[in-house]
Parts: C-alpha cells; structure tokens; sequence
C-alpha cells in the first residue's frame, strides 16, 4: 500500500526527513540480514532465526528482523523510516528502541501462545512492531494525512483504525493466509497498552487519592457534628446548674453531664 505524509501544514508530501541513529541501525540491520539470507539461504537457515512454534530462546527477538522477500522488507523498513523518525525525533531513541521491541517481542509471544506445537508454523518479519508504530503515529497525530496510492487522503486516525479492523477480522480466521494478522492486530494492541497504561494508572493514582481524601473528609465532618452535638447537650445541662444548681440534675442528668464531657474533652483532644 502507497501513501504520503501531510505536514502540518497541509502540505502532501513525503516530507524527507533524515535517519535518526535508531531507524538508521535498524533498517541496516534488516538490510544485512536480508542480503545474508538471499545469498546464503542454506547455510543461514541453518542459524533459526525465525520464530518457530517450539521456539529457542532468541527468537522472540530475532525473528523481527528476517523477511521473506524484497517486498516484505521494503515495505516494513519504508514505513519504520517513515512514521517511525519523527517518533524517535519526539521521544528520544531509549524510549523508541523500546517501545520498538516490545511490540515486536510482545506480538511474537502472542502468535506463538496460539501456535505453539505447530510443527508447519514459522513467524519472520518486523510487522508486529510496524503496526505498533503506526498505532502510536495515529494517537500523536490523528488528524494528519496520508494519500493511499498517492490518491485519496485519509486521516490517520481512520487509516490505521480501517488496519486494525482489518487485522482483526482477518486473524479471526488465517488458516488460508501466509500473513500473520494476528501478529499485527497484536502489535497494535500492546502498543496502545504501552502509551495508555501509564496514563490509567496515574488517572487511578488521583482518583484513588481523591476517594481516600473525599472519606476522611466525611468522617471529619461526622466527628465535627458529633462534637457539635455533645456541646449542645453539654451547654443544656450547665445552664440547668446555672440556673438552679448543681443539685437541681437528676441522678441521669449529673451522669449524662460527666459522660459528655469527658467524651467531649477527649474528641476535642484529638483533634
């Protein structure tokens, strides 16, 4: 699929940016192992590289970067270098690398937790963490374009939305298709968990804060009234003495007095 970059100037584009350190050692990487496999299938097979359903330890990380032809690659590396520099440009290489290799560990995991024992199963190339990438490109700028065959343009936000559904129909039956979807819908998904779930639990942080503040607040309220009341009762009775004596209480009413005001002399304690 062919598109273009709209700046935010309107402007459609391919907008040429240069090679940030990290897309510049990945696409590099893809590139030479690419070569090394076309020109040395037999004997670089031979290394497993690619994700397989009984897996070696370094698969979940080597099969991103192993592709099965010209097209498979040009279009992954062109859409890494595309979407994915004006990201790194933003957040810094740590942070791209990462999130780069968690989608792309992440989504491998979730195809080999459905395929795993399947001896004719086998998952190569970057497009788990693609699809990451353009998730995380849709949520910065959900409002810039693309031009799909350098003809139509469409927002971000519904073209990789339009993806995402068709990723996960797709992966709702694959057994026909050499295409992982599933692999995809999952890249985006852990992507969309990686940029969210710091931001939920910050909300559930406050919310939680707010909740906890909001009830000793209440019980202040209801410790004050308490307080409150007991004075009333406290004042009732001491005017009673005043007017008539302390012998003018009855029994209930001198015990009532001590009570209260030993109640109301330790709360006001507290306080």
């Amino acid at each position: 699929m062919r598109y273009q970059f709209q700046s935010e100037q309107g402007d459609y584009s391919f907008n040429s940016q240069r090679f940030t350190s990290v897309i510049k050692a990945l696409i590099s990487i893809n590139a030479a192992l690419f070569l090394l496999r076309y020109f040395m299938v037999d004997q670089f097979d031979l290394l497993n590289l690619g994700l397989s359903s009984s897996p070696k330890l370094w698969q979940p990380l080597t099969y991103m970067f192993i592709h099965g032809d010209f097209f498979h690659i040009f279009m992954n590396m062109f859409v890494l270098w595309m979407f994915g520099t004006e990201m790194e440009s933003i957040w810094g290489s740590k942070k791209f690398l990462q999130y780069y290799l968690i989608t792309g560990v992440g989504s491998g995991l979730v195809w080999l937790f459905f395929n795993y024992g399947n001896t004719f199963s086998i998952l190569i190339g970057a497009s788990g963490a693609i699809y990451g990438i353009l998730l995380a490109y849709g949520l910065m700028f959900p409002n810039r374009k693309v031009l799909i065959y350098f003809l139509f343009p469409v927002k971000i936000k519904y073209f990789v939305t339009f993806l995402a559904v068709i990723a996960f129909m797709s992966s709702i039956d694959s057994s026909s298709s050499n295409i992982s979807h599933l692999t995809h819908l999952s890249g985006m998904v852990i992507g969309f968990l990686f940029l969210k779930l710091p931001k939920i639990k910050h909300r559930t942080a406050l919310l939680i804060n707010y909740k906890i503040a909001e009830s000793r607040e209440r019980k202040s309220q209801k410790k004050k009234a308490g307080i409150i009341s007991l004075q009333k009762k406290v004042d009732r009775l001491l005017d009673k003495v005043g007017e008539d004596g302390f012998d003018a209480l009855s029994e209930d009413e001198k015990d009532q007095l001590y009570t209260y005001s030993k109640r109301l002399g330790r709360d006001v304690k507290k306080d």
